[in-house]
């Protein structure tokens, strides 16, 4: 159970007493139930909202998602790639795929970065392809 700790401190120059009036209240912050199912369409949605940081297209429009999984209790597995084992975004851009899954329902969020098969721009969308000027 999460918990908030408020610290309220007041200058009451009048009036000096032995607390330095410093009081602490504990707020127990119930955790809040998720009950929307997530489905594959409902990652993919969320996903599309991740930009590479190096172009201006989304991972699912790039290619770069390779398999999604939902398990019970909304949890999601993603199996991605890069567009090159060398991108130095690789943990920004997990850490964005978790963060929107998250923010869409999902539970817990597991990214696996995987080589196999190496990417290659045949992956693009035709939109992403038109984007990048790649025909």
């Amino acid at each position: 159970m999460g918990m908030k700790k408020i610290i309220q401190i007041s200058d009451d120059s009048k009036e000096k007493k032995k607390d330095n009036n410093i009081s602490f209240r504990k707020f127990d912050k119930k955790p809040e139930k998720n009950n929307l199912e997530m489905t594959e369409d409902m990652v993919f949605d969320a996903l599309s909202g991740v930009n590479d940081p190096e172009l201006p297209v989304s991972i699912v429009d790039l290619g770069l998602i390779y398999d999604v999984g939902i398990s019970g209790g909304n949890n999601v597995q993603i199996k991605m790639t890069l567009t090159t084992p060398g991108c130095s975004m690789g943990s920004t851009i997990s850490g964005q795929v978790e963060n929107v899954l998250r923010q869409a329902g999902a539970n817990n969020v597991l990214v696996e970065i995987v080589w196999d098969p190496p990417w290659n721009p045949d992956m693009m969308t035709p939109e992403a392809k038109q984007k990048l000027g790649i025909g």
